[in-house]
């Protein structure tokens, strides 16, 4: 996943002292090469001498063009005194990105009662004239730059705009209708475009079809190697070569429309057409296409797509995520839960995959990857909605080893379960969720703020997600 490009503005006032406000800008630039890995900075170094914003409508003009051109995706604005409020807010609201705010906590006042920065007053100031001017922001707990509420603040803040930054372009492959008797992956395609921007592109099973055939017919060296890389992700003991050179076909195909028509995800009509006219199950060809960064739904769920680009997002695509039914309890655990589907779970997250054939389907066709994968801590959430409004269903679980499933498998335990159940059933959402094997719950929370979703948490619930932000916990 590319970097997140983060806009560094940081700001001072000119009643206070000038010497301080230059070393702590320098200290926060210094702090942030530590993230360089996730992030591009942009910095205004050549706008002024200082580096700074300070009361200057020239420099504030230059700064929004400067961080127009470079296609920032977040703002950050450090007070490193009290700070410039309104040009502050002047460049949020015209880079209109996800905006940042914190300073470095005040020492005490000199001994003759003098004070240097004053940056906490500043953000209050600032606060308050970015809410005037409109500008949803973030902020980070007034802290020292060493401290763990800074680490954390900064490192949930430039994930959040990560989330942000791939919703608001995400373009999903549709590919076919929706299976007929799924009517709870509906949705309104015209209303996402006009909420959120986002775009579907269809194509045909036909077109699917021709394109694996086609792949399959030329056996070019890409499509031999991605047969080599299935074999050793997954056991194809037992089955025939021409099976496992289809599914390799077919996740080349979908990658190939996928670069066609620039879509950062799918959703597919798996069954049951696809089994007439092809032979095989898509199931691990989703799973192969997930865990390289490009997230594969079944059943043509759309939303469920969504939330999969948004899981991976939070993660930098550092982690896959895995679409799962919710299926049913365990019967000797009052909080427990399977998480399963047909064989779509990324072969990476396995304990021992098997390319198998689907269990349940009268057609019986391979192509499915089955296996439990590895349990620990995971974020289970899904974006759904209806009516017009939407909302963003977040949690924690852990993964344990539970009894046997046929299909691709995990058992969850939750803090409460009847409340989890009550949530999707009575919620937009539905039997669809995404698992992702690292905590992104304060990442979705803070998100929902500039996508306009009503964040809707189960565990932990909405005050203890602040008190985190804060630091408080």
């Amino acid at each position: 996943m590319e970097k997140l490009i983060l806009g560094y503005i940081p700001t001072r006032r000119t009643i206070f002292s000038v010497p301080d406000a230059i070393k702590f800008n320098k200290l926060i630039r210094e702090k942030l090469n530590e993230y360089t890995d996730r992030i591009e900075i942009v910095g205004i170094e050549d706008i002024n001498e200082e580096g700074l914003i300070v009361d200057n409508i020239k420099d504030v003009e230059a700064i929004i063009h400067k961080m127009k051109v470079n296609k920032v995706d977040a703002i950050f604005i450090p007070h490193c005194n009290f700070g410039t409020e309104d040009s502050v807010a002047r460049i949020a609201r015209e880079v209109g990105k996800p905006t940042l705010l914190w300073g470095p906590r005040d020492e005490a006042p000199l001994a003759d009662g003098q004070r240097l920065r004053d940056t906490q007053c500043g953000m209050f100031a600032t606060g308050k004239v970015l809410r005037r001017f409109g500008v949803k922001f973030s902020y980070i707990t007034n802290s020292t730059l060493d401290s763990e509420v800074f680490a954390r603040g900064f490192d949930n803040f430039i994930r959040t705009a990560n989330v942000v930054k791939h919703f608001k372009k995400t373009r999903i492959l549709q590919i076919d209708t929706r299976p007929a008797g799924f009517w709870s992956v509906i949705c309104n395609e015209g209303e996402l475009l006009e909420k959120f921007g986002i775009e579907t592109h269809p194509i045909s099973l036909t077109e699917l079809e021709m394109k694996t055939k086609a792949l399959e017919s030329e056996n070019g060296d890409t499509l031999k190697a991605t047969v080599e890389d299935i074999k050793k992700k997954i056991c194809c003991e037992g089955v025939e070569e021409k099976y496992i050179v289809r599914v390799a076909a077919m996740k080349l195909a979908m990658k190939a429309f996928a670069d066609e028509y620039q879509c950062n995800c799918a959703a597919i009509q798996c069954w049951n057409a696809m089994q007439d006219c092809m032979e095989i199950m898509p199931c691990l060809a989703n799973g192969l296409l997930t865990e390289e960064g490009f997230p594969v739904a079944c059943e043509t769920d759309i939303c469920g797509a969504i939330s999969s680009v948004m899981a991976q997002a939070a993660t930098f695509g550092e982690k896959p995520a895995f679409f799962a039914d919710i299926t049913v309890r365990d019967w000797e655990n009052e909080n427990g839960e399977l998480l399963f589907h047909c064989g779509n779970f990324p072969p990476s997250l396995m304990e021992d995959g098997k390319f198998r054939t689907h269990f349940t389907f009268p057609s019986q066709c391979k192509g499915t990857g089955e296996g439990e994968i590895k349990g620990g801590d995971i974020s289970i959430i899904r974006f759904d909605g209806d009516h017009g409004e939407y909302s963003l269903l977040m949690g924690k679980a852990k993964g344990y080893h539970g009894p046997f499933s046929r299909g691709s498998f995990l058992w969850i335990e939750v803090n409460d379960w009847p409340l989890w159940e009550e949530k999707v059933i009575t919620g937009p959402y539905i039997h669809h969720a995404i698992g992702i094997h690292e905590y992104i719950v304060p990442v979705m929370y803070e998100a929902c703020k500039y996508l306009g979703i009503t964040p809707d948490p189960v565990d932990p619930e909405e005050k203890d997600i602040q008190a985190w932000l804060r630091g408080s916990k």
